[in-house]
């Protein structure tokens, strides 16, 4: 089975949000492949996608804390910032953490660990919503 799907996350204010549930409850396809890969690809360069904690809010809230002290806005040799002081930090946090993720999946779920959660890394202060493409490969019952 190969499948690929567009998803539409709703709006998120900036910082790091678990979007696991969002994402599977779009993914009924999901619940027929036996063994394979999910790869999850934002289609944005002002936010990304990582997997971390998914119980302790403390975990995301320090990220978005560390994230801002590495990479600070106003910094004086940006030379992109026609957009906002928040874009150019935007598209370098982007950079860092990534644009895609490829997770298994095992009996028709993502075979995430105990306590991982998928984060949509909202990098922007009004992002709007952000589109995620799936290309799930695996074996179906």
């Amino acid at each position: 089975m190969l499948f690929q799907k567009e998803i539409k996350l709703k709006a998120r204010s900036r910082g790091f949000h678990i979007i696991t549930s969002e994402l599977e409850s779009q993914l009924p396809e999901l619940r027929e492949v036996k063994v394979g890969l999910a790869n999850f690809f934002i289609q944005h360069t002002s936010a990304s996608l990582t997997i971390n904690e998914n119980v302790s809010p403390d975990v995301r809230s320090d990220m978005e804390s560390h994230f801002n002290k590495m990479v600070p806005e106003n910094a004086p040799y940006y030379d992109h910032t026609l957009e906002g002081s928040d874009d150019m930090p935007a598209h370098i946090k982007s950079s860092l953490l990534g644009p895609s993720l490829t997770v298994p999946i095992t009996n028709g779920h993502l075979n995430l660990g105990t306590w991982q959660g998928i984060y949509l890394c909202e990098h922007r202060n009004h992002g709007g919503s952000r589109r995620v493409v799936v290309t799930i490969y695996g074996e179906i019952e």
